[in-house]
């Protein structure tokens, strides 16, 4: 037995997110899918973020178990000929049989972006979220600023959380404005239900004046989620990078 550690890039538009459901494409249902039939057994993969509906990514994480001879680094392009088109594995590697995605210390970059125009492109419509009303990009810098470094998120993050805790660390929030596209970039260590995306939506109604740069750190103060801002659409959300501080085994 040995495991592989694949990372994994996908157009989420047409999927009910990463994790396996019954009645709904999903990316995890398709990597076992392939990977069952690529090694001759059953395949369950586990993956490092269970991105939502509609959310894209460019380097998920994920391990499987398997009895297969296939060097681990052959992996990704075997598997690459059985997957759909909306996704792809980067590269894959054989790891320690206890290497666990999840239980590592990491980096993620999330990066949600914002098409800032009267007029959005329809071959864009799946990978931005559109906002008309010209955007204060300073506020926003400025309203972010508060929740950099270790917070209870508890405000930002959905009411259907199941986590232990809501307290998490954020590395930085980086926003370029290279109008009309606008990218938030959320660094952190780990993130909570749908964090990325409240945050995004606070910082929007920031820039449209619909809010005011005080009224974000009343908001995390206030560990309550109706006092931050909606929930962006998913569309607009991109794992853009995932590090492990330490080094894969």
């Amino acid at each position: 037995m040995k495991r592989v550690l694949l990372c994994v890039a996908y157009d989420g538009t047409g999927y009910s997110g990463w994790q396996l459901q019954d009645n709904a494409p999903t990316i995890e249902g398709e990597l076992n899918k392939a990977l069952s039939d690529l090694h001759g057994e059953p395949i369950t993969v586990i993956g490092a973020s269970r991105t939502d509906a509609g959310v894209h990514a460019l380097c998920n994480m994920a391990v499987y178990d398997t009895e297969a001879r296939m060097p681990g680094e052959k992996v990704s392009y075997a598997l690459n000929t059985r997957l759909p088109s909306d996704i792809r594995v980067v590269w894959s590697k054989e790891v320690a049989a206890d290497f666990h995605p999840r239980h590592m210390l990491t980096e993620k970059t999330y990066e949600y972006k914002i098409w800032n125009d009267g007029f959005m492109p329809p071959t864009e419509r799946f990978y931005y979220c559109h906002v008309i009303g010209k955007l204060d990009v300073d506020a926003m810098r400025k309203a972010s600023r508060c929740l950099v470094g270790e917070h209870d998120f508890k405000s930002f993050c959905s009411v259907q959380t199941t986590a232990e805790t809501t307290v998490r660390n954020l590395i930085s929030i980086d926003i370029v404005d290279n109008s009309p596209k606008i990218s938030v970039l959320v660094k952190g260590n780990g993130f909570l239900y749908n964090m990325v995306r409240i945050i995004a939506g606070t910082l929007i109604d920031v820039g449209l004046g619909r809010r005011t740069v005080d009224s974000v750190k009343a908001s995390l103060e206030a560990l309550d989620r109706q006092k931050a801002g909606p929930t962006a659409p998913a569309r607009g959300l991109l794992l853009k990078e995932f590090v492990f501080v330490d080094n894969i085994p």
